[in-house]
């Protein structure tokens, strides 16, 4: 299929990859995406894996929380531009939608639209958002909403609006002491952007793709392969001429040099590549790869399940898991994070790109 310059750019910036790798990994996956996404990080190229892209549409996430602090609901509605997204009339109109879903109880969006509307008892909820595009003179969209109950819960909004989270914990004593430190550890969420609360949330079938992923990229990335087998894999790319003369030649002259990459051709780094794609069955029963492999997993799994990040506020190495224990001992009571919800503006929605010299120009008839 034809993979169009705006399917490249919106990968590019979806994973930092370069704007050719990036056509590649679409040209190989026929225009999936998510396939694209992991072809790029099997092969090292990409950053990381960012499912929801940059930040593309404008808009504000909105929470509420009830009286008791036991339920609390998040939602997203976009709009074209910031200057509607920073409007109090838009702001309030967002936290009546949030304050409706909170206060019953929806099976998903088309349940809600459905639904008379608790702004205007005389219309749909979907009805009024017509009413309100047309009073606001934007395209507005209602894109998502979700909802949680719990022994306590706490929101916490950053940017204005551009990430919104809710946490709820399994608690005995929900007093200030624990709702702040909740709080905290929601601003730790918007932050550090975990993708689970622990790893028990992981699925086996996850767990495996993901250390795949590690393995194929850590084979992409030759130099920092143990030794043993990097100076295997240059010695078949020397006898089996993979490498030119000049390589070769560099090589011999700068193989003590710890910048050796920096004087070898790409051509030459990317056979070393694939000589050692070539041997993945037989590098993964290495000892020193297989505990680089486990190194690299186990920061991976650090870096995505919320209670094995290292707490942003701590003074010393505390992790967020390790923050929560001395919560519970510090005020005597059970204190554990079940469920949280992150939302970013615009996640995974491309931006269109706009000229407002010449849109303004437009509209005044010039």
């Amino acid at each position: 299929m034809a993979i169009s310059a705006a399917d490249v750019k919106k990968l590019r910036e979806m994973t930092g990859a370069g704007m050719m790798d990036c056509k590649k990994a679409l040209t190989e996956t026929d225009g999936d995406f998510d396939a694209a996404i992991e072809f790029l990080r099997k092969k090292g190229l990409a950053q990381a894996e960012k499912k929801a892209g940059r930040i593309a549409a404008e808009g504000i996430v909105s929470t509420v929380i009830s009286d008791d602090d036991k339920t609390a609901t998040i939602i997203e509605v976009n709009s074209e531009t910031d200057f509607v997204a920073k409007n109090e009339v838009f702001q309030t109109y967002v936290n009546g939608l949030a304050t409706q879903i909170n206060n019953g109880n929806y099976a998903d969006m088309a349940a809600f639209l459905a639904d008379t509307s608790a702004i205007d008892p005389s219309a749909t909820v979907e009805a009024h958002h017509k009413a309100m595009v047309a009073k606001i003179g934007e395209n507005l969209t209602i894109r998502r909403f979700e909802k949680i109950t719990g022994d306590v819960v706490v929101s916490y909004i950053h940017m204005g609006g551009k990430i919104g989270v809710l946490v709820e914990a399994a608690t005995d004593k929900d007093d200030d002491a624990v709702k702040e430190a909740m709080k905290n550890i929601a601003m730790q969420i918007a932050a550090m952007n975990p993708q689970y609360v622990n790893r028990d949330e992981i699925s086996a079938e996850t767990l495996a793709k993901e250390k795949e992923i590690v393995i194929d990229s850590s084979l992409a990335d030759p130099a920092s392969l143990p030794k043993p087998i990097l100076n295997a894999v240059i010695a078949e790319a020397i006898e089996t001429n993979k490498w030119n003369d000049t390589d070769k030649a560099a090589y011999e002259e700068q193989k003590n040099n710890k910048f050796l990459f920096n004087f070898l051709s790409d051509e030459a780094i990317q056979a070393l590549r694939d000589i050692a794609a070539t041997h993945k069955a037989e590098y993964v029963e290495n000892k020193i790869f297989a505990g680089l492999v486990e190194g690299r997993f186990s920061k991976h799994l650090k870096e995505i399940c919320l209670v094995d990040q290292a707490y942003v506020k701590a003074e010393n190495k505390e992790n967020v898991a390790q923050y929560i224990a001395n919560v519970a001992k510090e005020n005597g009571c059970s204190f554990d994070i079940k469920k949280f919800i992150r939302f970013e503006t615009g996640e995974g929605l491309e931006k269109k790109n706009e000229d407002f010299a010449a849109e303004v120009a437009a509209q005044m008839g010039k």
